[in-house]
């Protein structure tokens, strides 16, 4: 259950506000709503949300402007939903600072889960964390990886590269965004280094790296951590 907590949803279409609504205080979520841009910006000042779940389509501005007005002042996590679904709005959207993007039509289970991702991702982390998933786990303190309790050695940009993956655990990174946090912003157009070390990663990490399950590739935008 969601104990409580409170979910914006902006959308202008009041079917969709609706099936959000009941789909959410289902589960025990406070939810409120505003169908404009500016009723957004407003709304989330005034009740700092838990999340915000963000239609792109608005009619009064962009929601690319509302994310970017948002993200001036707050990290609150924002779920983008838009029936458009190209690369480019994907991209886009997650550069400009969302946390998720949902294409419409979605299956409850599936915004569920990503807001369920997106919410362990705005708490804080503890100073020293150890990571787990699967059989993969991670030791932050001590920088050791170790897969089914074996030590598995890695190269500093793997390692790099691995805690970057880890630290946005179920989020999509943009080939831009890795790039930038992992090589520097001079290194942002030279994607094929993704290619590669991605699949050295895999090699170390994946029980078949042919068909990946930890970490996984968003075609045409980026990779994402798969968390359980």
């Amino acid at each position: 259950m969601a104990d409580g907590l409170s979910v914006l949803i902006v959308d202008d279409e009041i079917q969709i506000r609706r099936f959000l609504r009941i789909s959410l205080e289902a589960v025990g979520y406070q939810v409120h709503e505003a169908e404009t841009g500016q009723q957004a910006l407003t709304r989330t000042a005034q009740l700092r949300p838990d999340l915000v779940i963000l239609d792109i389509g608005l009619p009064d501005m962009d929601g690319f402007q509302v994310l970017t007005r948002l993200r001036e002042w707050t990290t609150t996590p924002v779920i983008v939903l838009s029936v458009r679904d190209s690369d480019h709005d994907k991209v886009q959207a997650l550069d400009t600072g969302a946390d998720d993007y949902l294409t419409k039509p979605f299956s409850v289970d599936e915004l569920m889960a990503r807001i369920r991702v997106a919410q362990r991702h705005s708490q804080p982390q503890p100073e020293t964390p150890i990571f787990s998933v699967g059989d993969l786990q991670v030791d932050f303190a001590h920088r050791l990886v170790t897969l089914r309790g074996k030590p598995v050695k890695m190269t500093p940009t793997e390692y790099a590269l691995l805690r970057l993956m880890v630290q946005n655990a179920g989020k999509v990174l943009t080939h831009q965004q890795i790039l930038r946090a992992v090589w520097g912003p001079e290194y942002v157009e030279e994607t094929h280094y993704l290619r590669v070390y991605f699949a050295q990663l895999r090699q170390k990490i994946e029980d078949n790296p042919a068909v990946p399950k930890l970490i996984v590739t968003e075609p045409g935008v980026g990779y994402r951590l798969v968390v359980s």
